[in-house]
């Protein structure tokens, strides 16, 4: 199924664009990934380490691309809500850079990790500064602050959400908030050693609260195209007015191409060409600055955490348009 609405951000009515071929400039490519999609044969396994993540079908596949108009548009499953996970890190970083401007880079880096999105290693040498907001180090730092400056910062999170998407059901999944808690002893163990460092500032089990209900977030890739928009817009929202300058803009674009992808940042900057952030449920948001945001969803994953489907759907959606920002 495919849909469009010209009025943004708030979606309209489904349609079938296959039954009006040319309607949408990315209709005939977009039928062409899922087709593609349907015929692979790997799919990767979905997170098993998060029990309400773990039962997931790894062949079912959606995706949506946003114009910058709101007009928005896509194939398979694209309105089913997912569990975005690690993808609500951009827009934790968005609205802190938008409030707390340059200071945020103090206590978190900018540069890739090489390692896994969970690890200890580095934090110990580098005193307890993450190397970038979106491994878990990092975001945990971006949540910390968020916090301070707002007082509920998976709250904010969810609330950009719904006015870019112009979808108010859009909501936390308190089953798989608590499915991570139990299950969240490393990211403890980083939120611990990072607080011996005074790089964060509220009680670890506060935090870890706000943090797991962030990535509860259920979103759909209609839901997350659109909520991307402003990074397409150079930082403009759906309502016109400003989220983040041009140049803030540029610098969560910046990371989300060499670090958005956790320790394959490089292979997908190779294959896809475009800034990027994966979660561990299935999704990849991408970047066409200028031109288009795009979100694809499926739930079987790579080793590193990424999804094998997706990455593939977003490689062929940049080799058969030729949109990348190379």
């Amino acid at each position: 199924m495919s849909h469009s609405s010209t009025a943004a951000p708030a979606p309209a009515a489904d349609g079938d664009a296959s039954s009006r071929p040319g309607e949408h400039r990315f209709s005939a490519v977009l039928h062409r990934i899922a087709e593609e999609m349907a015929a692979r044969d790997d799919h990767g396994a979905p997170a098993d380490y998060i029990p309400m993540l773990a039962g997931a079908d790894p062949r079912r596949f959606g995706m949506a691309v946003a114009e910058p108009d709101g007009t928005v548009y896509g194939v398979g499953e694209w309105r089913q809500p997912f569990s975005a996970q690690s993808i609500t890190k951009v827009f934790a970083l968005a609205l802190a850079l938008s409030l707390d401007g340059e200071r945020i880079w103090r206590g978190v880096g900018r540069e890739p990790s090489g390692n896994p999105f969970n690890s200890l290693v580095q934090l110990e040498y580098e005193n307890g500064i993450p190397r970038n907001p979106f491994i878990n180090a990092g975001a945990l730092v971006v949540t910390d602050r968020l916090q301070e400056l707002t007082g509920d910062a998976a709250g904010q999170v969810r609330e950009l959400l719904r006015r870019e998407s112009g979808n108010p059901d859009i909501d936390f999944v308190p089953e798989v908030a608590a499915s991570e808690a139990a299950h969240g002893d490393r990211n403890a163990a980083l939120a611990h050693f990072m607080a011996a460092y005074g790089n964060v500032t509220h009680p670890v089990p506060d935090l870890l609260t706000a943090y797991f209900r962030q990535c509860s977030i259920e979103a759909s890739c209609a839901d997350l195209a659109l909520s991307a928009g402003f990074l397409a817009r150079h930082g403009v929202r759906a309502d016109g007015s400003a989220l983040l300058t041009r140049s803030q803009a540029k610098q969560v674009n910046a990371v989300m191409l060499t670090c958005g992808t956790y320790d394959a940042a490089g292979e997908f900057a190779y294959r896809v060409g475009l800034p990027g952030k994966s979660g561990v449920g299935g999704g990849i948001i991408a970047i066409v600055p200028g031109e288009c945001t795009l979100c694809v969803w499926s739930p079987g994953l790579d080793r590193r955490g990424n999804s094998v489907a997706g990455v593939a759907a977003l490689d062929r959606f940049t080799t058969l348009t030729g949109l990348s920002v190379f």
